[in-house]
């Protein structure tokens, strides 16, 4: 399983970022081998169309689920929702809780509304 956590460093350690668009990393990691890949968020600093530019490269590494803190904007939204990802908002702590979290069956998406 390939998760998508967005993070405020590049490492398993970092906070979870309760932003989707301007995240500061995000962190693809696989829940079996825990080898992951920190990429730096180039929208984090743009001063609009973040969501859109953030989506997209989500979608293009191609993870099973992405997990943030808050809410993901509405053009985000629409970018993600074309594709299969289970998205689960409302996540706090650090990314290696969140894996353990989702691992352990606590983290469930709802019905996503953005």
């Amino acid at each position: 399983m390939k998760l998508c956590i967005t993070a405020q460093g590049d490492n398993l350690d970092a906070k979870v970022d309760p932003r989707f668009g301007r995240s500061e990393y995000f962190i693809f990691v696989d829940t079996e081998t825990l080898e992951f890949e920190a990429i730096k968020n180039p929208n984090s600093d743009a001063m609009g169309g973040a969501g859109i530019q953030s989506g997209q490269l989500v979608v293009e590494k191609d993870p099973d689920v992405l997990i943030t803190g808050n809410n993901i904007g509405p053009n985000a939204f629409q970018i993600l929702k074309t594709t299969d990802i289970v998205i689960i908002t409302g996540v706090s702590g650090s990314v290696k809780e969140a894996i353990e979290k989702y691992k352990k069956g606590e983290l469930k998406p709802g019905d996503y509304q953005s």
